[in-house]
């Protein structure tokens, strides 16, 4: 595939592979972007500025509406896209794909509701005479950075938002990843985006990411990755809008009034989703001592029945990491535990990038599984027995995106929901549940900002006053 700049899809000598996780097969090629390669896309997305801040409501609203369709018509396409180039299982890829769905749809309707409000002028002594407004204009350009464990849905909740503004946009996607990412924007230039309202740049993120977020002509960023690339990119940008989800270790309470087999049946699948590269992958499971063996035994097995290897296949529940050193960083991470006294329930062992899932107790309070995102299959379950303490645990470590409890009790809930210090939660729910018109986003090391297609729509524009003197009146 090529990458689109100043509205011509162009190839470069240096390439890179995009390759199959699961047998390192090579699926295609993109081009590894040059320092010249940037400058076009700065330049050509100022220029792209000036057509799309002039476009109509009704024409972005349209260009999305019908970029929605492009994808559902051809949704096992781009789920086979999705699967291939990354690491969610085919059943995992098409729920991606019709989210995507909703997410360009949602944009769409945003779109239309982008709006200001009258100010009462006279409400402080001298604006007797004044009239006026504000309405919301679009920033610029928007440097959208996505990630690899959402090749499309999290590209699309960058785009549909920025499209929808009337911004222009250069997209950087995950460089092992950008197939996905690709294929979406065709869509949307068959569905009538203009070719250069969007540039999209393939390359490494350490030649090419510091000129791009560093340059004044990027007027926001919007950030999906990493806590140290997170950083790294707020010392480096300067004065421009940043909006970053860095990640989590969700806790999940499950309380002793718990339902069960509902809490089982979530968290397994919380923490296993997509080889558990998930943002809002369960990671902690604070479980109330009266219920703990019970629940550990229907945990570890369920787990036990998750089938794991071959993406494409239908039966399949779990697929590879994304490449086989992030399946050696997970091995070393569960052994590092495990020799400070975590024990493994099932799982712990690696074939290539195919990790087992795996789940641990005694997990030390200075093990990287339990003190870092591990961003992997692995979960850990702790006994409690106070539901003040079991928060202040959740609250503990120095992330913040989502938290969840399992709870019959009406009081227990409210109190979970108001002290837990993250930026959402959820009840009889794991952490793995975004609804994509929400607000999303965290607190604390998890991020900067929210997105969720009315929240990125702020995020995406600035307020402009008009205030008018009216002396005659």
């Amino acid at each position: 595939m090529k990458m689109l700049l100043n509205g011509q899809w162009v190839d470069r000598e240096e390439k890179i592979e995009v390759t199959d996780p699961y047998d390192n097969s090579v699926i295609d090629t993109v081009p590894s972007a040059s320092l010249d390669d940037v400058e076009t896309a700065l330049a050509s997305a100022v220029k792209g500025f000036e057509t799309t801040r002039r476009m109509t409501v009704y024409d972005r609203a349209q260009i999305l509406y019908k970029t929605a369709e492009i994808i559902s018509d051809r949704l096992d396409e781009f789920a086979i896209t999705i699967a291939r180039e990354g690491s969610k299982t085919i059943r995992e890829a098409r729920k991606e794909a019709s989210r995507c769905v909703n997410t360009i749809t949602c944009s769409a309707e945003e779109s239309k509701r982008i709006l200001g409000e009258t100010i009462p002028w006279d409400s402080f002594p001298g604006g007797e005479k004044r009239r006026g407004y504000y309405y919301r204009f679009p920033i610029g350009v928007v440097l959208a950075i996505t990630p690899f464990n959402d090749p499309l849905n999290l590209v699309a909740h960058k785009l549909g938002p920025a499209i929808a503004a009337g911004n222009s946009v250069i997209l950087k996607p995950a460089s092992v990843t950008p197939l996905s990412a690709i294929k979406l924007v065709e869509a949307m230039l068959e569905a009538g985006l203009p070719e250069n309202a969007i540039q999209v740049i393939t390359g490494i993120g350490s030649k090419i990411g510091d000129p791009l977020v560093s340059d004044e002509r990027v007027r926001m960023i919007s950030f999906t990755g990493g806590v140290e690339a997170g950083k790294h990119i707020a010392s480096k940008a300067g004065i421009k809008k940043i909006g970053m989800e860095l990640g989590s270790d969700s806790p999940v309470i499950v309380w002793k009034d718990a339902d069960l087999a509902l809490a089982v049946e979530s968290c397994v699948s919380g923490s296993f989703w997509a080889a558990g590269q998930n943002c809002i992958g369960v990671q902690r499971l604070l479980i109330h001592r009266d219920i703990y063996d019970e629940f550990k035994t229907h945990f570890v097995e369920l787990t036990n029945k998750y089938k794991i290897g071959d993406k494409m296949k239908e039966e399949t529940d779990m697929g590879p990491m994304i490449t086989e050193a992030e399946a050696k960083r997970v091995e070393s991470w569960v052994n590092e535990a495990v020799s400070k006294g975590a024990k493994v329930l099932t799982g712990g062992t690696r074939t290539g990038a195919l990790y087992a899932p795996t789940v641990l107790e005694h997990v030390p309070p200075d093990a990287a599984v339990h003190c870092e995102e591990v961003f992997g299959p692995t979960v850990n379950l702790y006994p409690v027995d106070d539901l003040d303490k079991a928060i202040a645990e959740a609250n503990s470590l120095p992330y913040g995106l989502l938290a969840a409890i399992f709870t019959s009790n009406v009081d227990v809930a409210f109190k979970a929901a108001y002290e837990l210090d993250c930026g959402g939660v959820m009840i009889n729910d794991s952490t793995d549940y975004r609804l994509d018109s929400m607000p999303f986003g965290g607190v604390k090391y998890s991020g900067l900002g929210r997105e969720g297609l009315k929240f990125s729509l702020q995020e995406m524009t600035e307020p402009k006053v008009v205030c008018f003197n009216l002396p005659n009146m």
